[in-house]
């Protein structure tokens, strides 16, 4: 199995270059020998879905892998029906798209606490995403798709690593977005070592077993930090904020995993992604 790499979204780079539009970026990506790619509908899908399959197209045509990132409104901790009933929507709405786009991946904010204890905020996030991907499942809807719950940033938002392993540990379909950026930044620059994201990774073989784990979705980027969590990404050329991504490198080689791990950089996505297979590519060579 191949680990895979890509940006989320078109770089600066990207449009520096005279390209204008998705349409054209999965040759781009080939020629920088990139073959992943995230679509991100953060602000919601405003897209014919004609258009998503002429980009799946395009996409399948260079054999790029593609994942979509849900709207950031999702929040399955939502105390009001009409909300809630549109974050319902924005998991089925995705899963539609990932259809049109040939897409098998849709990324997604679990929730938030807002006025509740996080006790409590958790335990019926978990237990309404249960419901609505056993749900979805049982009509067929989920064959050959991932829904991808994310680890968050920020003290208020439902996402820590145990959260994440804890909501995925209940359906086939559920795999975890470890997002090392949002997790470091959670722990006040915690990721430092091998060990230190190691640590996380054998979690998650232990909760959610290794064949889960071996496909899980990662996004990485350095990310500024303060009392409350994360407040902006950055790029690798950054050298204040962490994390790296060496010491990660060297803990998927060492526990054999293969994930797809996207680079959320701020403007130099994809050349930070080529960074991380350059890395990756020495590492394992030494183990060959």
């Amino acid at each position: 199995m191949q680990t895979l790499f890509g940006p989320a979204g078109n770089s600066e780079s990207f449009h520096a270059e005279g390209n204008k539009t998705t349409l054209q970026a999965p040759k781009w990506l080939k020629a920088r020998g990139l073959d992943a790619f995230e679509y991100s509908f953060g602000r919601g899908y405003i897209m014919p879905t004609e258009t998503a399959r002429k980009i799946g197209d395009a996409f399948k045509e260079e054999g790029i892998a593609l994942s979509l990132h849900a709207p950031y409104f999702i929040n399955f901790a939502s105390p009001d029906e009409v909300l809630l009933g549109k974050t319902r929507g924005y998991i089925t709405t995705g899963i539609k798209f990932l259809r049109a786009f040939g897409a098998d991946r849709l990324v997604f904010h679990p929730a938030s606490c807002g006025k509740a204890e996080r006790s409590d905020a958790f335990k019926i996030a978990k237990e309404r995403i249960s419901e609505l991907v056993n749900a979805l499942d049982s009509e067929g809807l989920l064959e050959g798709i991932y829904l991808c719950p994310e680890t968050m940033g920020k003290q208020m938002q439902i996402g820590t690593y145990e959260e994440v392993l804890e909501i995925c540990a209940g359906n086939a379909h559920l795999i975890p977005t470890f997002d090392f950026g949002h997790i470091n930044a959670l722990t006040q620059g915690s990721l430092k070592t091998k060990d230190d994201f190691k640590k996380i990774l054998q979690r998650s073989i232990d909760v959610i077993g290794y064949e889960k784990t071996n496909i899980a979705h990662i996004h990485f980027s350095k990310i500024q930090f303060g009392e409350k969590g994360e407040i902006r990404h950055l790029n690798f050329d950054d050298e204040i904020y962490g994390p790296n991504f060496q010491p990660l490198a060297e803990a998927l080689v060492e526990l054999d995993l293969h994930p797809r791990i996207i680079s959320e950089s701020a403007g130099h996505m994809a050349k930070d992604a080529a960074e991380m297979k350059r890395i990756y590519k020495k590492l394992l060579a030494k183990t060959q």
